[in-house]
């Protein structure tokens, strides 16, 4: 006598349906309600750079960017979160390399008013950092490792800058891309001035963050595409 999976692929045999990508249904990442508040009073409303899931490389683009922008905006803090929190002590080092003041979240620290660069080197907490940062540079992407996923940060509502190697996640950083809810930034040089240029706008700002929102929304959808797909099966299942 077949299993239940055994009369359900016979059911569906002969049968291909492609529903879509299920990551734009993945709920955005939570967060922690004290440690937003407590990071959020520590940055004083002070303009926020965030630089998310960097790779080795990136993090000295995102601290000579810094270095750039804060000619004319000296009160910025940039965050950089590394895809690998291990080596949050390296990037603090670049930074003082820099002459920057840094702060390793890893270690308890909140960034204070001389704070210039601020390394989240923590797991678990992208959830709060894209929710307090209105621009974001996507790692992994100027790097040559395929992009990190943009699905998240454009759910929270977040400016997206990224570099051209965006292979990971071509289809959607495209569509983003068409529909303007991101740019493509190709060094340090370049992403000073793409930021320099949304912190000085701040209407281009909550225009990129909607329509970057708006495009990974009408992306999504195929959970229930899924669930509707199979659902007639699993009827015919139950009645045998």
């Amino acid at each position: 006598e077949p299993d239940d999976a055994q009369r359900f692929a016979r059911l569906g045999a002969g049968r291909i349906i492609t529903t879509g990508n299920l990551k734009f249904d993945v709920q955005p990442p939570e967060a922690d309600a004290k440690a937003m508040a407590a990071l959020r009073q520590a940055l004083q409303q002070r303009p926020v750079l965030l630089a998310a899931s960097t790779h080795v490389g990136e993090e000295k683009m995102v601290i000579e960017a810094h270095r750039r922008l804060r000619r004319q905006t000296p009160e910025l803090i940039t965050i950089i979160a590394p895809r690998h929190p291990q080596r949050g002590g390296a990037i603090a080092g670049l930074a003082a390399d820099y002459g920057f003041a840094a702060a390793m979240r890893s270690r308890g620290h909140l960034p204070d008013r001389g704070t210039e660069i601020y390394v989240a080197d923590t797991i678990g907490e992208m959830g709060l950092l894209y929710r307090l940062a209105p621009i974001v540079f996507m790692g992994g992407s100027l790097a040559k490792r395929g992009g990190q996923n943009p699905i998240e940060p454009a759910k929270l509502g977040t400016a997206i800058l990224h570099g051209p190697y965006v292979s990971n996640f071509a289809a959607v950083y495209g569509e983003l891309n068409r529909m303007r809810g991101a740019a493509t930034v190709s060094d340090a040089e370049s992403l000073a001035n793409s930021v320099q240029r949304l912190l000085d706008d701040p209407a281009l700002v909550k225009q990129m963050q909607k329509t970057a929102y708006d495009t990974v929304k009408r992306m999504g959808g195929a959970l229930e595409r899924t669930l509707n797909a199979i659902q007639p099966y699993l009827i015919q299942l139950r009645l045998r």
